[in-house]
This record gives structure tokens, C-alpha cells and sequence, in this order.
């Protein structure tokens, strides 16, 4: 039966009608193994890039499995940190999405979880790394289309919550909602160790390993996603970034040797490079940094010694969202970690997404940051 409802769903989707409309749920698959309690789709949707051309992308959307309620359930859109820059590191083909996505447990509680891959990830497509606008459009595209499954019951209310490079999309997600999906409903915005001051954030990188490979992934991507061409370090820097952004994040927990050799090399090449003064670099550092400003309450969490996301540069941004009126809740972790920020804060945030569906005031530490 539930075969069935995802062929009907993919041949609704491809009517003349409603082909390459943004938001539009191409196909919804079901997902056989999930958590106790929920149910799960693989979706493929429409979206636009930055030019407003459509294209395909893909996502994650879980939702309880239990009786439709008489009202459309709340959403928390996830999105998610790096995962890489090519088409096999989208999340949603991981055997290990339920366990690596922090936002599931929200289904106990009856919300719907959407979790795009962003373009590229997932999809033939250049993936735009820490572009803004681009990785914005797909998580409303992402929230449009859970919509259109009626299993999901998913409704225009949500928040968005995500963790470092996810953590930026969580904020563009912010900025651009009224202009880009002014029929959805934005309560809050979570972003843990968010990526904000593109410039300030690689330069103060400690971590010399990620530091470079953050560095290789940026420019891989945006070469492809801009069209420029990719020059940068020594001579033969631009082909160790290619084969390096061939790699997913997971496969570098246990490199093997030529992976180590080329970070080793890549480390040497691209030490003293500075992207936000290195054009045509320079001009994408400050088109994709985060403007202070919100629409709705933020909430930021950051261990104090990341090695990757400054704590500083990261409250910084916060002191200027608070001069900007926004009401800020600053969740402060002990350690030096980075890649489980949102893990360590998920309680916090979970009962803060919570309040601001409830409609309480949101609480602020602006006189503290």
C-alpha cells in the first residue's frame, strides 16, 4: 500500500501542471527500517538555485506513525553539518541518518522532521558549500514538499534547527523565509557552532587539519557551483583539492595513507592563503557571511573551545543579532569539541523549539553576551 501511495505521489508530481514548480514533491519512497514509533520517506523535490533555475534534490522526512491528528503537525526542518561535497554524501544515503540526525527524537513528541540533503548531495548537481541562499531555498523547498505527504500530516508551522555548515543554512533558512515561502510559518531558529563571519570563521580555524579541508571543500565547490576557475596555493594544489573533495567526512575518521599524505600536502599548500582577501575567493566569503538579523528568536549553542567554529567569532555574531533586537538564548557548553554541538545541546533546544510553538516568550541572554 504504501508502494502504491509513492507512485501515485511521483506521477501526481510530474503532471504538466505542477512540473519543476519549487516545493513540488517529485517522489516519496518509504523507508523500511526506523526508529520504534515513527515512519520515514526518502523524497526527491524541486527546487531553485540562485538564478531561479529548478532543479531536483533530495531529503529525509520522518513523522509519527500514528492516526493523523485533526490538526497539521509542527516541523522541525533539520540541517545538517558537512557531510561532503558530492552526490554520494547526501545523509539521507546513510545507513547511519536516524542515529547521526539529532532532531529525530522530536517525532516522539509529534512533530515531522525534514531533513534536506541540499543541492548536490544526493543529486547530479554542483553542491553550493556554505551558500547561503542556495542551501535556504531547498530547506523551505524541503518543508513545501513534506506537505504533499498526507502519511506525514505535516503543516506550514516550523523551526529550524542546524549544526555548523548547518547551523549557517539554519540561518540564511531564517533570513529568507518571508520573501522565499511567505505561506510558511517561522517560530525559531537553533544553530549549533554556527558558521556566520566566513572570513573570521577560516581565519580563526585552530584545528589545521579541518582548517585545510574546509578550505579544499569551499573552493572545490564553489568553483563548480560559481563557475570559476579553481586556482589557488601551488601549482598543484587545485588537483590534491579534487581528489580530496572526492571524500566524504566519514572516510576521513580512518584515512588511509594517501588521504593523509594529500592533507599533509594540502596543509603545507594552502598555509597563508586567506580567502577573504583572495579574490575571486574574497567576493563569495562575504556574499554568503550572515547578515545580523532574524525575523524570529535565535537560539545559539557553542562549546567554548571549538577548534573549528570560534566561540568568539560565534559570539560575536550573537552580540550583534542582539543589537539588533533579536532575542537570543546563548545554551554554553564545557569542552573542546565541534561535531557534537547539537548532540550535546539537543535537550535544551528540543524544549526551546518546544516553547516557541507553544507561543512563549522566548528567552534572551542578551545582557550576558
Amino acid at each position: 500500500m504504501l508502494r502504491s501511495v509513492a507512485v501515485l505521489v511521483a506521477l501526481a508530481a510530474n503532471t504538466p501542471a505542477l512540473a519543476q514548480q519549487a516545493g513540488q514533491l517529485i517522489s516519496a519512497e518509504p523507508v523500511v527500517q526506523t526508529p520504534g514509533g515513527s515512519q520515514a520517506w526518502k523524497i526527491r523535490y524541486w527546487t531553485t538555485t540562485t538564478e531561479s533555475r529548478p532543479i531536483q534534490v533530495t531529503g529525509m522526512v520522518v513523522a509519527p506513525r500514528e492516526a493523523i491528528p485533526p490538526r497539521p503537525r509542527d516541523v522541525i526542518a533539520w540541517t545538517h553539518g558537512t557531510w561532503g561535497v558530492v552526490e554520494k554524501c547526501a545523509p539521507s544515503l546513510s545507513p547511519r541518518f536516524f542515529e547521526l540526525t539529532p532532531a529525530v527524537p522530536a517525532v516522539a513528541s509529534g512533530k515531522v522532521v525534514v531533513a534536506p540533503d541540499y543541492p548536490g548531495l544526493g543529486a547530479a548537481t554542483p553542491h553550493p558549500y556554505l551558500v547561503g541562499r542556495a542551501t535556504a531555498r531547498s530547506t523551505l523547498d524541503a518543508v513545501r514538499a513534506a506537505q504533499q505527504i498526507a502519511g506525514a500530516a505535516a503543516g506550514p508551522r516550523f523551526a529550524v534547527w542546524g549544526e555548523s555548515q548547518g547551523g549557517h543554512a539554519a540561518l540564511w533558512t531564517g533570513q529568507r523565509a518571508r520573501a522565499y515561502a511567505p505561506e510558511l510559518v517561522l517560530v525559531g531558529i537553533a544553530a549549533g557552532a554556527p558558521v556566520t563571519d566566513l572570513a573570521a570563521n577560516f581565519r580563526a580555524a585552530r584545528n589545521p587539519n579541518a582548517k585545510a579541508f574546509m578550505t579544499a571543500l569551499a573552493t572545490y565547490s564553489w568553483s563548480q557551483h560559481y563557475g570559476i576557475p579553481l586556482v589557488i596555493g601551488r601549482r598543484g594544489t587545485p588537483g590534491i583539492i579534487r581528489r580530496m573533495a572526492q571524500n566524504c567526512v566519514d572516510s576521513l575518521i580512518s584515512p588511509n595513507l594517501g588521504t593523509m599524505l594529500g592533507m599533509l600536502t594540502l596543509r603545507r599548500d594552502l598555509k597563508g592563503v586567506d580567502l577573504a582577501s583572495t579574490q575571486p575567493w574574497a567576493r563569495y566569503v562575504r556574499a554568503n557571511s550572515l547578515a545580523p538579523q532574524s525575523p524570529v528568536p535565535v537560539q545559539i549553542a557553542q562549546t567554548r573551545e571549538d577548534p573549528l567554529v570560534s566561540s568568539a567569532v560565534t559570539r560575536q555574531y550573537a552580540g550583534q543579532l542582539c543589537r539588533a533586537g533579536v532575542r537570543v538564548d546563548w545554551v554554553d557548553l564545557p569542552g573542546k569539541d565541534h561535531a557534537t554541538t547539537a548532540k550535546q545541546s539537543a535537550s535544551a533546544t528540543l524544549a526551546w523549539i518546544n516553547d516557541r510553538f507553544a507561543g512563549a516568550r522566548a528567552p534572551s541572554d542578551c545582557g550576558r553576551i
